[in-house]
């Protein structure tokens, strides 16, 4: 299945801001992050979107979603 993913900030480093990629029928955004070489602690406190909607890792994906990783933030 094909899927769009988007990159913010620090996570573009070597890697892409936009891109469709293919993984197989009942990928979970746990596993893209992990072809990604984006590990779960890298992402403890960052925000999963899927279709404009707020996800977990363990979000089954389909075909045509549009996955957007931000990574964790701080300020004050």
């Amino acid at each position: 299945m094909k899927i769009t993913v988007k990159l913010f900030a620090n996570l573009r480093k070597g890697r892409f801001k936009v891109n469709d990629l293919e993984f197989p029928e009942g990928t979970n955004v746990l596993q893209v992050l992990n072809d990604l070489s984006i590990d779960a602690e890298e992402m403890k406190i960052g925000i999963i979107f899927v279709n404009g909607r707020h996800a977990s890792f363990d979000t089954v994906l389909k075909e045509q979603d549009v996955l957007a990783i931000f990574p964790p933030v701080a300020g004050g």
